[in-house]
């Protein structure tokens, strides 16, 4: 480790540099030669490191969203290439060059802030061993040998003898309980930073080695740092637990304000959109409005939350609009319930023979009109010729009585049952056999 720090000993006058400045300012409330004046120093080292990174941090969002974007292209090649590993790895590497995407962007924060961490490493050592570094002179060196955080220096380590501790006036035992506790919540950060990144803003709809690489790194960077962390430093132990926690921090404000698509993080980011606006009756906030612009542009492209999303809005009476706004449903209620009123009703549908005869019809009703208008017309002329006196209604009535009656229906209906059971059978009979008895 010392070899590794020893190359980036160009940086370690700027960063004893940083941390005496911050000294000065909390030496004056804590006391110069106080652990707390010391720690804070290293703990606002980490943050203005990480004030500086913000820009490759923003990159490397942009880089995961990329990412995100290829998925169902990488999905694509892997139903295809699903029984060739070979191919399937060589369509993705030329489908990253292609977009310019670099699965291993999430890894940029740590190799940009690593030259600033071997560089405390360098400083703290110097420390332990008695050596000035930097702008670290003899009395500033004298002041950091005897802070001491919860009872370890500053300079000690977990592997360090019971002489080297006792150099610096502390116990090995006390030294070994802080180290080890700091190593443990190192490496629990290390692995709930990274699984918080896995399960809610990772769209596990589509496997993909960039997904692989994030559950490979979720388990590996903790054993490393826990590996790793009994030759650190406390100093340095400080240093990488306060960047966890501002990983850890950074990254839950990510994915609580801008979600992946597709993940657990995006579903309950809408929800909690939703609840909004049902609430207030409008999109509050520009950032909001460009999330609901960008949901309506997708169109049929949307994924399953963004489809509850809209499902949502309407059944609460709302409509998006392009513009990331959007508008009550009481005027399209309205429209909905006049169209629904103007709509014509289809008529039911009708059998072959009723289409044929609703067709016939017609025909019939103007053939008998035809027929009659001529009947009327000789019945009229008729009547107008015909003389009206006693000698026709004699001649009437005459005619009437000569008239034949006809039988009435129930007459008729006997005589019918009558010869029906008499065994009458209408028609032609079939003759019998020659050889039958008469």
């Amino acid at each position: 480790m010392d070899t590794i720090a020893s190359l980036f000993s160009f940086i370690t006058w700027p960063v004893s540099w940083v941390i005496v400045q911050f000294h000065k300012v909390y030496g004056a409330i804590f006391g110069p030669d106080t652990g707390w004046a010391w720690g804070l120093s290293i703990v606002s080292l980490v943050v203005l490191i990480r004030i500086c990174l913000i820009p490759l941090f923003v990159k490397q969002i942009k880089s995961t969203r990329n990412m995100q974007a290829l998925q169902p292209k990488m999905k694509a090649i892997q139903e295809r290439y699903k029984s060739d590993k070979q191919r399937q790895s060589e369509e993705m590497m030329k489908l990253y060059k292609e977009t310019g995407t670099n699965p291993l962007s999430s890894c940029l924060p740590i190799l940009a802030q690593s030259p600033f961490f071997f560089a405390l490493y360098h400083v703290l050592s110097a420390i332990a061993s008695g050596k000035e570094i930097g702008v670290i002179d003899g009395p500033l060196l004298a002041s950091a040998r005897q802070a001491h955080i919860f009872g370890a220096p500053l300079a000690s380590k977990f592997t360090d003898s019971a002489a080297e501790v006792a150099a610096l006036d502390a116990s090995l035992t006390s030294v070994r309980i802080v180290t080890a506790v700091m190593i443990i919540m190192m490496s629990a950060s290390q692995f709930f930073t990274q699984r918080q990144l896995m399960m809610k803003n990772v769209d596990l709809s589509v496997k993909t080695p960039y997904m692989q690489q994030q559950k490979m790194l979720m388990y590996i960077f903790p054993v490393i740092f826990a590996v790793m962390g009994i030759n650190f430093p406390v100093g340095v132990l400080v240093y990488w637990l306060t960047t966890n926690v501002w990983t850890m921090g950074q990254q839950m404000y990510v994915i609580n304000q801008n979600p992946t698509p597709g993940s657990k993080a995006q579903d309950s980011y809408l929800q909690r959109l939703l609840k909004s606006i049902t609430e207030h009756g409008e999109v509050r906030g520009r950032r909001r409005k460009s999330v609901v612009k960008v949901i309506v542009a997708k169109g049929s492209d949307r994924n399953d939350n963004e489809r509850r999303f809209f499902a949502g809005l309407s059944k609460a009476g709302f409509a998006a609009q392009a513009d990331g706004t959007v508008i009550k449903g009481d005027t399209l209620v309205a429209e909905a319930e006049g169209g629904a009123t103007a709509k014509r009703q289809q008529p039911k549908r009708q059998s072959k023979a009723q289409r044929q005869a609703s067709a016939a019809q017609p025909a019939v009703a103007k053939d008998t009109e035809e027929d009659a208008e001529p009947a009327a017309e000789e019945a009229t002329t008729s009547l107008e010729k015909k003389p009206q006196g006693p000698a026709t209604t004699e001649a009437k009535g005459e005619a009437q009585a000569d008239k034949p009656q006809r039988p009435s229906r129930a007459n008729s209906g006997g005589s019918r049952q009558g010869k029906s059971g008499q065994g009458q059978r209408k028609g032609q009979q079939r003759p019998k056999h020659p050889s039958s008895k008469k």
